[in-house]
């Protein structure tokens, strides 16, 4: 298992060992003894979803008390996920990450508590898989709009296909951190 820093502290990009043969391939998707390092947090819940190409999700994360870290990982497709770093004592809050993650590159993105996370799916029928450190709450889920002039995000779309939610996310300048 390879374990990447990125530039902004404590988001890591995990590439996972496969083996491969004629018969397909095998991978440990987790394991929480190799992540220790890195990962400090007992994952509760596993989400799964199935997107279109164009659909974009996000910026979402959920408020403390009930703040959530994420293990992100493409079973089928691929999509551009992107996390922006809301921790307002960190050096690169504001900033955002963002990498290609695939069912055939097979790398995963953790995101820390702190973080909101979206996605742009780049192929039809993508499905992505991540795990949770705490269980949804809906009173406690927010978002930040997705094309925020203050985040500058280049997305790669200009006219994504949005939900409802997402379309009138709140703008980040006006957007009262807790974390």
């Amino acid at each position: 298992m390879i374990i990447e820093k990125t530039f902004i502290k404590d988001l890591i990009l995990i590439t996972p060992n496969v083996f491969t043969d004629d018969r397909g391939y095998f991978m440990e998707s987790f394991n929480q003894k190799k992540l220790a390092s890195v990962i400090n947090y007992n994952f509760v819940q596993d989400n799964e979803s199935l997107s279109q190409k164009g659909v974009l999700r996000g910026l979402h994360f959920q408020l403390p008390p009930y703040p959530q870290a994420k293990l992100i990982r493409v079973i089928k497709g691929s999509i551009l996920d992107v996390a922006v770093d809301l921790r307002k004592d960190s050096e690169s809050y504001g900033q955002h990450f963002k990498h290609v993650l695939s069912g055939e590159n097979k790398k995963q993105l953790y995101i820390p508590e702190g973080f909101a996370h979206g996605f742009h799916c780049l192929e039809n029928n993508s499905i992505i898989n991540y795990k949770c450190s705490d269980y949804y709450q809906s009173e406690y889920e927010a978002s930040i709009l997705w094309n925020d002039i203050d985040l500058n995000i280049d997305w790669g779309i200009e006219n994504p296909i949005l939900s409802e939610k997402d379309k009138i996310a709140e703008k980040f300048i006006t957007f009262e951190n807790p974390f």
